[in-house]
């Protein structure tokens, strides 16, 4: 693999623009990646790439950083290896495009990079990369290999997620007040890292992060943020890295707790996982995303009861959620908890799965009336 050295990269005098210092790093670490290629080479070597594991098997739960990391299996991608020698050739093309944004000091999307790289190979038939299916984890692996998340790759994914209350941001150079964005809240970009989003001030107590934007809506127009002087987020279902960052930097800068507002359904318990230890799939930065302390604040399956909900509301759990909540069970960060196994166990038994737009059948603004003040009172959480 290649060495993670932090020196100025040769290829940064080759531009008159000033990098960052967290460009010149990552432009630094793709340089000592061709470095390693070009050495090989010369030395009369197989040249070949050393691409760390992405899958459960490469996987661990640290239980006292209570986080998800990868282990150190790697899979070693070689140019001599016809059936490796296209994969091999499609990660340095991705590393030659990222090295191209940096040093011009642009950005693009995962399908921009994906149209940056396709050609035809010239004398061939052969395409660069055939769909943009191809394409996306060649961009993975680059980002495993470097220990760079993508957005310091240069490469962003659509907006997803939204945020409003007390909190004024510099984004881009400008000044946003978060508290004065309307119905829509603030789109939250896909690259918030601190040269891009800083922040400014911030006079909230908490977060509170919902699951789906129409859940957000309601507690936006009812100005719960304003009423109890909070953040509210939302991630749009599945929380994008650029929520999940947001987030992270929050709680750590601004030492704003995390409350969970999800649906009760293995999703919803999934979503949680993955704000709180973090997933699978992006385990080497867990550590930059992960936020152990979040607390899971509702639905319940309880609630059914507790609340009084009406037997309308019930939606049937299907095979593949039961199966999916026993997986979710046996999580070795959820297995040693009681509160999580009660909960799932209930949740089992109940047969029925609720999302959080049910409290809508008791009154229009009972969630964030009733249902969510009072929770934050009595520090009814799972953690």
């Amino acid at each position: 693999m290649a060495s993670k050295t932090k020196r100025a990269p040769k290829a940064a005098a080759t531009t008159a623009i000033k990098l960052p210092q967290v460009d010149v790093k990552t432009l630094g670490l793709i340089v000592d990646l061709a470095d390693e290629v070009a050495s090989a080479a010369e030395k009369r070597r197989d040249p070949h790439l050393e691409i760390p594991t992405r899958s459960l098997s490469n996987v661990r739960f640290n239980k006292s950083r209570k986080i998800i990391e990868m282990g150190g299996q790697t899979n070693r991608r070689q140019l001599f290896n016809l059936s490796q020698a296209k994969s091999y050739m499609q990660t340095l093309l991705v590393a030659t495009g990222c090295k191209q944004l940096i040093e011009q000091q642009k950005t693009t999307s995962i399908r921009g990079l994906y149209y940056l790289l396709k050609h035809t190979i010239e004398g061939t038939r052969e395409e660069t990369f055939a769909t943009q299916e191809e394409c996306d984890p060649i961009i993975e692996d680059l980002e495993v290999t470097l220990e760079s998340l993508r957005e310091e790759l240069h490469v962003y994914a659509s907006n997803r997620g939204g945020m409003v209350g007390p909190i004024t941001l510099i984004d881009s150079g400008d000044e946003i007040d978060c508290s004065r964005m309307g119905s829509g809240g603030y789109s939250i970009p896909s690259i918030v890292e601190a040269d891009i989003v800083k922040f400014k001030s911030c006079d909230a107590k908490f977060i509170l992060h919902v699951e789906k934007d129409t859940v957000w809506r309601r507690f936006n127009e009812d100005k719960f943020w304003r009423k109890h002087n909070c953040l509210q987020t939302h991630g749009g279902g599945q929380p994008p890295r650029g929520v999940r960052r947001m987030l992270y930097r929050l709680h750590n800068e601004l030492k704003l707790p995390v409350y969970c507002l999800l649906d009760n359904d293995p999703w919803g318990y999934y979503i949680y996982s993955v704000l709180k230890q973090g997933s699978i799939n992006l385990a080497y930065e867990s550590k930059r995303m992960a936020i152990p302390e979040a607390k899971f604040l509702g639905i319940r399956s309880r609630d059914y009861d507790r609340c009084k909900l009406s037997q309308s509301v019930q939606i049937t759990l299907n095979d593949t959620d039961i199966k999916r909540a026993k997986q979710i069970a046996a999580y070795p960060w959820f297995a040693e908890k009681k509160g999580w196994q009660k909960e799932i166990e209930t949740m089992l038994k109940n047969g029925f799965k609720l999302e959080v737009e049910s409290l809508i059948s008791k009154d229009i603004s009972y969630v964030t009336d009733v249902y969510t003040p009072e929770r934050l009172e009595e520090r009814d959480w799972l953690d």
